[in-house]
């Protein structure tokens, strides 16, 4: 009897019911709420610290682990989508909560209360700060690391710091890490010491290297030096249509959402899932998902409001504002600046001072707000743009931002809880990050 009973405590059925209750209760009820949170993933992660391992250690493909500065959120979206038109069945994070906690609360959802996982594989986008952790625990079959950008500096410090956080979860990978072939701290000797996993690539043609700037370049310093990565899957074009190669064939690319940074996304999240599938990837079945794949969350996500069309980006770094300047400043939008600094932004906003707002000269700034409304209006005025409205306040900037007709998109360039604010107001009653 007593042997029976041990057996039926240690069984994952038996000793993870418990919190997969409590934590269900609490998800439940934060969304009769209406109200986001990872609260329910803290609560199981203290509880029970083995649940998430054992969970995702049992999938039967591993785990995907989508890393890096930039891109991870729309990149986790393209990669789980062209997987799932491969038949395979994905849990993810949608929502962009990309620490275990976050993770954890998304299982919570989806997870029976035996236990039980219906998928796969997992897909998950890493904060770059806790993927060390989490990789610890749940060490990952795949990796994709995307780039590695000044970012929030009073969390993560110098690059050199990221850098040895990334290359963490390249070292835990076991089977294949992808990284950025544009980015040459990513494939330097040094990052790639001690990775045992397959190394491969995601690129750019020459001609096109010049729009996807590293953080060395940004700053006119000296990148490492390269280690040549022979298996590469690279964006040959952008203009009239973009067009991919890989295997020595080419593809044409379509997006629903525009953004040359998405454009390079989308290459990256080819070239982990050819890694992941191998001879089962089928070019197909992949170009076709990425044509139907929609915007992430608040990243180019385009909203409709009183007839209008309202186009969030979310700008978080020097590296992701550059980018985004570049892929949408001269179309004439009526744009709107939501600036920061709280402890998910990152409590130094001094990186705004090496963005080049020039781009923006030919677009009206309607609006600048924000708790550092005053800073971005003053940075401005060094590019010689003028807002015509500073308002702190989000809720009232947007009211001010809205009322004012224009026959184009309007844009709001925000970061990261800015975003949140607007997107709460815009749509309201729809749960946000960690739902």
């Amino acid at each position: 009897m007593r042997a029976t009973l041990s057996r039926l405590t240690e069984s994952p059925t038996v000793k993870h019911l418990i919190p997969i209750c409590i934590g269900k209760t609490a998800r439940s009820l934060l969304r009769l709420a209406h109200r986001g949170s990872a609260l329910p993933g803290l609560i199981v992660e203290r509880i029970d610290a083995a649940l998430l391992p054992d969970i995702l250690g049992s999938l039967p493909r591993g785990v995907v682990v989508v890393a890096g500065t930039n891109g991870k959120t729309t990149t986790t979206r393209l990669v789980v989508e062209v997987l799932r038109a491969h038949h395979i069945r994905v849990f993810s994070n949608p929502s962009g909560s990309n620490y275990s906690r976050g993770i954890l609360s998304s299982l919570l959802g989806q997870i029976s209360f035996s236990g039980r996982l219906d998928a796969d594989i997992a897909v998950l986008e890493l904060d770059e700060g806790h993927a060390g952790a989490f990789v610890e625990v749940v060490p990952p079959r795949h990796s994709l690391i995307l780039n590695v950008m000044r970012d929030q500096m009073d969390r993560y410090g110098e690059i050199d710091h990221t850098t040895n956080l990334l290359h963490q979860v390249a070292v835990a990978t076991t089977d294949d890490v992808v990284v950025n072939d544009l980015d040459p701290r990513l494939h330097s000797g040094r990052f790639l010491r001690d990775v045992d996993a397959t190394v491969s690539s995601f690129s750019a043609s020459s001609e096109l290297r010049t729009l996807f700037p590293g953080d060395d370049e940004l700053l006119d310093a000296d990148p490492p030096a390269p280690t040549a990565i022979s298996d590469q899957t690279t964006l040959e074009r952008i203009d009239p249509s973009p067009l991919v190669s890989f295997d020595g064939a080419s593809h044409p690319l379509t997006l629903s959402f525009g953004g040359t940074f998405n454009t390079l996304n989308a290459v990256a999240a080819l070239a982990i899932c050819r890694a992941v599938l191998r001879g089962e990837f089928d070019p197909g079945h992949a170009f076709q998902a990425l044509a139907n794949t929609t915007p992430a969350f608040g990243r180019g996500e385009l909203i409709a409001v009183n007839g209008q069309t309202i186009h969030l980006v979310l700008v978080k770094n020097p590296g992701a504002f550059r980018a985004a300047l570049e892929s949408y400043s001269g179309d004439g939008a009526q744009t709107m600046i939501a600036l920061n600094d709280h402890d998910a932004d990152g409590k130094d906003v001094s990186w705004i001072w090496d963005v080049d707002f020039t781009a923006l000269r030919s677009d009206p700034v309607r609006v600048v707000t924000g708790t550092r409304a005053a800073d971005l209006e003053l940075r401005l005025h060094y590019d010689d743009i003028t807002a015509e409205i500073r308002e702190p306040n989000i809720g009232g900037a947007l009211e001010l931002f809205i009322e004012t007709p224009s026959p184009t998109v309007k844009r709001i360039y925000c970061t990261y809880t800015a975003m949140l604010a607007i997107r709460r107001t815009l749509r309201p009653g729809i749960l946000g990050e960690a739902a």
